[in-house]
């Protein structure tokens, strides 16, 4: 009897907490980056606790404008920004102010003729049946971006309400944070030692992927949007942006926009600028995550670059922007969870000769 009553309270258990997810779906962007924010700032919060002992509201407080002043708002211009670049940009195009096809024709113009025997035998001999296919291409382009434009602009209201909700569960998360994880830790019924070694992992994923990961590709994109702007290539913002997004993943990086545009500016004459870019794309770009990853991260994600690279793709796909965070961080449960499944198992077995072993 009391054994089926545990099985029907684990039940219950299990109906109610995925009807609870079910219910906090919608808002789960919130809820994860108010859960991130919570764990990159639980040390500043800290901080400020030690220096105002016994108010834990006013720390959490000054912590959360800090989140505000120094990571929300910079952001939010920085995409405003960013839109109004690509939506004049894609309209520069459609307009024909900016020609695509010149460009194209410079860069074909000036590759060797080996080259355009190489392209022939792929069907790109032709440089007007290519330039058809890249209008083509920027045109859908263009129409998607003016898309997202409208998109953006008419969940404006659900973006900073969305916003809002985060940094208020944020606020609570930081100043309960450390009291709400012994819960759920306890609660979880597990070995002491699995749980320590999960809720590590889960913890160190996320503080790896932000500090690390996105702050790096933050900077690459930050000197790549600069080292354009000073060299006078169109739209540096959204460059730089793409490059940061690219950044994101292993083995792509900042190197798949700007060595392209070096390409373009040797084959145009440009040879200085060109000169330019690629010393500082490989002196410079390149090195901040040679240079910095080792400090930012460390060891921390210990995660194969191919599957970093497959689990934030797969990530973005299912979750959007928030899977770039929870691809990595499932993709390291996965791995810790089948690294302790072993040892569980040998405890299993053994048990049971531990038992026979016993006096009676």
């Amino acid at each position: 009897m009391r054994n089926l009553e545990s099985k029907s309270f684990l039940l219950l258990t299990v109906l109610v907490t995925l009807a609870f997810a079910w219910v906090l779906w919608p808002f789960f962007g919130a809820i994860l980056w108010a859960t991130v924010v919570a764990i990159l700032f639980a040390p500043l919060n800290r901080r400020l606790l030690g220096a105002m002992p016994g108010r834990p509201n006013m720390a959490a407080t000054a912590t959360i404008v800090i989140v505000l002043l120094m990571v929300i708002v910079p952001l939010v211009l920085i995409s405003v920004a960013l839109v109004n670049e690509a939506a004049a940009m894609f309209e520069q195009i459609k307009s024909g102010e900016i020609d695509v096809g010149g460009y194209f024709q410079a860069v074909f113009n000036a590759l060797p003729s080996w080259t355009k025997d190489f392209l022939a035998e792929y069907g790109f001999g032709e440089l007007g049946a290519v330039q058809d296919r890249l209008s083509g291409a920027l045109t859908v382009a263009s129409q998607y971006v003016a898309a997202q434009v409208v998109g953006i602009s008419q969940s404006t209201v659900a973006f900073f309400i969305s916003l809002a909700l985060m940094l208020y569960l944020a606020f609570f998360l930081i100043r309960d944070g450390d009291r709400l994880f012994l819960r759920v830790r306890k609660a979880v019924p597990l070995n002491p030692a699995y749980k320590r070694a999960l809720f590590a992992k889960f913890t160190t994923v996320v503080r790896a992927t932000v500090k690390g990961v996105v702050l790096i590709a933050a900077l690459q994109g930050l000197l790549g949007g600069l080292i354009f702007w000073f060299l006078g290539v169109h739209a540096p913002l959204l460059w730089g942006v793409l490059m940061m997004a690219l950044s994101l993943l292993p083995a792509i990086g900042a190197a798949a926009v700007w060595v392209p545009v070096a390409i373009y500016l040797f084959a145009t004459g440009a040879i200085w600028k060109a000169v330019v870019l690629i010393l500082f794309g490989a002196l410079v770009i390149g090195l901040v995550d040679n240079l910095l990853r080792p400090r930012l991260v460390g060891k921390d994600l210990r995660l194969p670059d191919y599957v970093v690279l497959i689990s934030t793709l797969g990530g973005l796909a299912v979750f959007g922007l928030d899977g770039f965070v929870v691809g990595p961080a499932i993709a390291a449960l996965f791995i810790a969870v089948w690294n302790i499944f072993p040892e569980a198992q040998s405890d299993d077995e053994a048990e049971p000769a531990g038992e026979t072993d016993r006096p009676a």
